[in-house]
């Protein structure tokens, strides 16, 4: 289904996205970029492989009822790969946990890409952050674990201001993600607009040809190590955020766009 010259994009979103690098008032249109699932026909189903320990599976569980609201896709909470260091697998998204590390990010989304087609996605929660009091509480874990899922997608944020009201998204920064725990309309109005243009004659999402093509040259990268990232391309003035590339040969580039947690 895909050629060697496949352009395969890893982008890796955390959490935390800074206001000074970002608008402060709430995107009219919060897609990341033209990216999707390539599929044929609506509503389509992305299963969410769960790697994640029974602490997180009520949280993931809400987030994948809350996501097949839209009227576009549905998701399947399945049995994960358990692959190590939640590596991609073809036409699905892992979502793992584990400690991670003090290593600055709080969750952390990847999808890959091909044109404009995602071929797979993983999602990662970080205990080490969770585990402390200021993030060991339902209201982040759900926040978290919402927008994380919300990305593989291809949703970007609605606001990247923290300081502001709430505004009922959990693809809204918030000091206080109390109110922002779930999805809005706003956030299923987008997923129409992003799905409900065009139709594919092929599908990515359950795709295996998909995954084994991404997932060639990219299986020696740890994508949490910052060694493994690339060349620094972009930083905020306020240092918390950050862009970093990495060319993989082939027409293959990996991207790691991170927000350094306080």
């Amino acid at each position: 289904m895909f050629s060697s010259h496949i352009r395969t994009v890893v982008l890796v979103l955390a959490l935390l996205f800074s206001a000074a690098m970002f608008g402060s008032v709430a995107d009219a249109s919060h897609s990341w970029g033209t990216y999707h699932w390539a599929r044929a026909a609506n509503p389509f189903t992305l299963q969410l492989g769960d790697n994640v320990s029974t602490t997180w599976d009520a949280y993931l569980g809400a987030a994948s009822t809350d996501w097949s609201v839209s009227s576009v896709l549905d998701t399947a909470v399945v049995s994960g790969a358990n692959l190590k260091n939640c590596k991609p697998v073809g036409g699905r998204v892992e979502v793992c946990n584990r400690k991670y590390g003090k290593n600055g990010w709080l969750g952390v989304a990847q999808i890959w890409i091909s044109g404009s087609h995602i071929v797979q996605g993983t999602v990662r929660v970080n205990d080490t952050y969770f585990n402390t009091t200021a993030y060991n509480t339902p209201a982040w874990r759900q926040f978290v674990m919402c927008q994380e899922i919300g990305h593989t997608f291809g949703l970007a944020h609605q606001d990247e201001k923290f300081g502001n009201a709430n505004l009922g998204s959990c693809m809204d920064y918030t000091n206080d993600p109390t109110t922002n725990q779930h999805p809005n309309d706003h956030d299923y109005t987008q997923l129409e607009t992003i799905y409900s243009s065009h139709l594919d004659m092929m599908t990515t999402a359950l795709s295996k040809a998909a995954g084994a093509s991404a997932r060639a040259n990219n299986n020696d990268i740890d994508t949490t190590d910052q060694k493994d990232w690339g060349k620094e391309v972009r930083k905020s003035k306020d240092g918390k955020s950050s862009l970093h590339e990495r060319d993989l040969g082939k027409g293959q580039k990996l991207f790691t766009f991170v927000i350094w947690a306080e």
